[in-house]
C-alpha cells in the first residue's frame, strides 16, 4: 500500500500550501518518523520533531549524493553541475572549503554598507501614500542585487537568472524545469568562462581560476549555480514571511517599532515560525540504520521537515504563536551539521537590514488583501509568498544619520 501524500492527510478543503503546520502537528504526536509520499519524487521518511532531526542530519550513513538511492536511475532532478548540497565529504568538504571564507560573519559585514544602500534605494521608489506589492518590489530585488554584486551576475542578465532559479526551485511543469535548467546552465557556463578569460575581483572569477587547481567544469557549474540559487531564494521568502507575521499580529510589530533593538529576534523567530528553506534535500541511507526508533532500509530516501522541527513543542511553547520576545531560538531553520546554510550570516543581515529600515520609513502598514487570497508557492524544499500587498498610510523619513 502506498504512502499517503501530506495532503491527504489534511482535513477534507484544508489549504496545505498556506498552513501545513496543523498535518505537521498531528503527525508529530503520533511519532517523529512516518512514511509519507512525495508528489513527483516518490516515498520518503520525513523527519517531524527537533530531536529526531538534528539526529538525522548529524547521521554519517544519510547520505545526500544520489547515487546511494535505491531508486536512482538519473541524476533525479534538473540541477546543474556537482555541487555541495548533492554530495558527500570529502568532496563536499572540498567544495565548500573554496567558498566558505567568503561568507564569514566578517566578510557579510563588510556588505552591510551595500545592502543598506541597496534597501534604501527600494525603499525609495515605494509609494509613499498607497499599496505595493512587498515581494516584487523590495523581498525578491534586495538579496538579488547582493548575490549577484557578490558573484559578478551583469545588471542586464539579472530578470532572467531570477526567471529561471525560480522554475528551478518551485517548477510548474517538469518540461519548464528542464528548460530552465538548461539555459541557466548554458548562461553559467558562458559567464564563468568570460570571468576565466577576463578575471574582475568577484567571487564567480575566483572561482573559475581554481578551474586550474582541481576544481573541474561540473563542479564550477554546480558551486555558480547553488550560490546563485540558494544565495537569493530563501532570502526573498524569510523576508517576506516576516512582514507577513507582524501584518497579522500588529502587536508585534508595535514592539519593533518601540524598540528597533528586537528586529534581530523577529528575525530568529520568523525562521523559526515560518521557515523559509522548508524541507532539506532527500538523504539516502547508505545502509539500514534505527532512526529514533524506526528502521531505515538501505537506500530509502529520508527528509528532514525544518519547519515542523522548529515548531516541536518539546523545546519551543506554544510554537504556533508568533512571539519576537521568544527567547532562546534553536531553531533549524538553518539546518544543522555538515550540511548547515554556509549563507546563514548573509540572510540574516539581510533580512535584519531590511525589516529595519522598513519599519523605520513605515510606521503604518496593513495587508492590503484578505489573509486568504494570499498564495504561498512550495516545492520540495522551499515555501514563500508569490505577492505580499500591502498598503502604506504614512511615511517617516530615514534620519540623517542612518
Amino acid at each position: 500500500m502506498p504512502a499517503p501524500t501530506l495532503q491527504e492527510l489534511a482535513p477534507a478543503g484544508h489549504d496545505l500550501a498556506a498552513d501545513p503546520y496543523p498535518v505537521y502537528a498531528t503527525l508529530r504526536a503520533k511519532g517523529p518518523v512516518h512514511r509519507v509520499l512525495v508528489p513527483g519524487s516518490g516515498e520518503c521518511w520525513l523527519v517531524l520533531t527537533r530531536d529526531a532531526a538534528r539526529t538525522a542530519l548529524t547521521d554519517p550513513r544519510l547520505r545526500n549524493d544520489i547515487r546511494h538511492s535505491s531508486t536512482w536511475r538519473s541524476d533525479g532532478g534538473h540541477a546543474p553541475g556537482r555541487n555541495m548540497l548533492q554530495s558527500d565529504p570529502p568532496l563536499h568538504t572540498r567544495l565548500r572549503g573554496l567558498v566558505a571564507r567568503h561568507f564569514t560573519p566578517g566578510r557579510v559585514a563588510a556588505l552591510r554598507p551595500r545592502i543598506e544602500a541597496t534597501a534604501t534605494e527600494l525603499l525609495a521608489a515605494l509609494p509613499h501614500l498607497g499599496t505595493a506589492d512587498l515581494v516584487t518590489a523590495y523581498a525578491l530585488p534586495l538579496p538579488v542585487t547582493v548575490i549577484c554584486d557578490l558573484l559578478g551576475v551583469p545588471v542586464a542578465d539579472r530578470a532572467a537568472f531570477h526567471a529561471w532559479s525560480n522554475e528551478l526551485v518551485m517548477p510548474t511543469t517538469p518540461e519548464s524545469a528542464a528548460a530552465a535548467s538548461a539555459a541557466l546552465a548554458q548562461y553559467l557556463t558562458a559567464l564563468t568562462t568570460r570571468k576565466s578569460a577576463a578575471p574582475d575581483g568577484t567571487l564567480l572569477s575566483d572561482l573559475a581560476s581554481e578551474k586550474a587547481h582541481g576544481l573541474t567544469a561540473e563542479e564550477l557549474l554546480g558551486m555558480a549555480f547553488l550560490l546563485l540559487v540558494a544565495g537569493h531564494e530563501s532570502t526573498v521568502n524569510l523576508i517576506s514571511a516576516t512582514v507577513h507575521a507582524l501584518l497579522a499580529h500588529p502587536d508585534q510589530l508595535v514592539l519593533l517599532q518601540g524598540d528597533p533593538d528586537l528586529v534581530p529576534a523577529a528575525v530568529e523567530e520568523s525562521l523559526r515560525h515560518n521557515t523559509p528553506v522548508h524541507a532539506t534535500a532527500f538523504r539516502f541511507a547508505a545502509e539500514p540504520l534505527d532512526l529514533v526508533g524506526t528502521h531505515i532500509s538501505a537506500g530509502d530516501a529520508v527528509q528532514v521537515s525544518l519547519a515542523a522541527a522548529s515548531r516541536d513543542p518539546l523545546h519551543f511553547p506554544d510554537p504556533d504563536r508568533f512571539d519576537v520576545t521568544r527567547r532562546p531560538q534553536p531553531h533549524l531553520a538553518f539546518g544543522h551539521g555538515l550540511h548547515h546554510c554556509l549563507g546563514a550570516p548573509l540572510a540574516r543581515t539581510e533580512a535584519t537590514i531590511a525589516l529595519s529600515l522598513l519599519i523605520q520609513q513605515h510606521l503604518q502598514m496593513t495587508l492590503a488583501t484578505d489573509p486568504t487570497q494570499l498564495t504561498w508557492r512550495t516545492s520540495t524544499l522551499l515555501r514563500g509568498l508569490t505577492e505580499l500587498p500591502v498598503t502604506f498610510d504614512k511615511l517617516d523619513e530615514l534620519s540623517p544619520d542612518t
